[in-house]
């Protein structure tokens, strides 16, 4: 009891994994989509933590270069593995509206968070202005990789045409080879753009042996996994019978639950008055969506038969212009208060409001 107690008191987000089998439970005993919705949104929410410790603790033993390689490419693994069960399903405008909510989320909830919070405690907080500016321009040349094929797509024709699919796939090699570019140079690099640099004594993270790091990683994502399955399965009738659109589920609801825990690492060291190592998590998930995640679905989507270009549409594309604009212009000073925070939980919240009064 003294150690189930530690272990809840330690990693508190852990109880919540009771959700799972509750979702399930739900699913089998025909409780109602809604039911199975919240149960297994809410499971993910700790398995994602525990996804992200145990890559952790097996790059503790990996040294910082596959270690950094294992934290580029399982730090948003959950996230991934909702996606591709939303591909599998179809629901593509899903899967794009989650990579937008992603890439807003991080730069606007989560650093509005840390900003606000970390302010809040301690005035005003200071990051590497330099990085600060370098970040910017990854994140500005990111996004642009997403928007030009959306843009070009409606001179070159319909959706489904080889000229855009062309277009799509073309854009989704050179951004993970952009990717891979930036990836070496982070791991030769003091500081790391890309890597998402969340080790040691900053987080508390007890040590893992090996084997419990993959048995831990494995079981983590095999319940991701089921819960993702139940998840996307109820996402349609749960849009008929609340009322909200599919696009909101994916643009804000979906980012949340698949990067809670993160969202939570970056507020609590930005508390403990490490604005760098906060800015560095939101930049460096926000990076791993658009030149990792986006591209490496497009091609699983052609694997699996449900091919997703690299369009999207309007709304998605403003929301992504203005969150990198305004970001890059209140991070630019390498100083943080919280009424920058709250300046970006403002446009975070406008744009939620707006989200969920589009029409079903």
């Amino acid at each position: 009891m003294k150690n189930l107690w530690n272990a809840i008191k330690h990693r508190p987000l852990a109880i919540l994994i009771l959700a799972l089998p509750l979702a399930i439970l739900a699913e089998v005993l025909h409780w109602g989509e809604v039911f199975v919705f919240i149960l297994s949104a809410v499971s993910i929410i700790p398995m994602a933590q525990f996804i992200g410790e145990a890559t952790e603790a097996l790059a503790d033993y990996t040294g910082p270069r596959i270690g950094g390689l294992l934290n580029a490419t399982l730090g948003n693994a959950a996230e991934l593995i909702i996606t591709i069960m939303a591909i599998r399903e179809g629901l593509l405008e899903l899967v794009k509206a989650s990579i937008a909510g992603s890439i807003l989320g991080n730069l606007l909830l989560v650093m509005g968070l840390a900003m606000v919070f970390g302010g809040v405690r301690h005035g005003v907080l200071t990051f590497d202005r330099r990085q600060a500016s370098r970040n910017a321009i990854l994140l500005i040349l990111a996004v642009m990789a997403l928007v030009i094929p959306s843009l070009f797509s409606h001179y070159l024709g319909a959706e489904t045409s080889v000229r855009v699919e062309s277009l799509s796939i073309g854009v989704a090699v050179i951004m993970l080879l952009i990717y891979g570019l930036g990836l070496l140079y982070s791991l030769k690099s003091e500081r790391q753009p890309i890597v998402e640099k969340h080790t040691g004594d900053d987080l508390h993270i007890p040590a893992w042996s090996i084997r419990k790091s993959l048995v831990v990683l494995g079981l983590a994502t095999g319940g991701v996994v089921v819960a993702s399955e139940l998840l996307v399965s109820a996402v349609e009738p749960v849009v008929v019978s609340l009322g909200i659109s599919e696009f909101f589920v994916g643009i804000i609801l979906i980012p949340i639950i698949g990067n809670a825990a993160e969202h939570l690492v970056a507020v609590k060291v930005a508390m403990q008055n490490k604005m760098d190592l906060s800015v560095e998590i939101t930049v460096a998930s926000s990076l791993q969506i658009a030149l990792f995640v986006a591209p490496v679905l497009v091609f699983i989507s052609l694997f699996m038969g449900n091919p997703m270009q690299l369009i999207f549409n309007e709304l998605e594309l403003i929301a992504l212009i203005a969150g990198v604009i305004i970001a890059a212009m209140i991070s630019e000073d390498g100083e943080s208060n919280w009424l920058e925070g709250s300046e970006l939980l403002a446009v975070y919240i406008i744009l939620a409001l707006a989200f969920l009064l589009l029409p079903v």
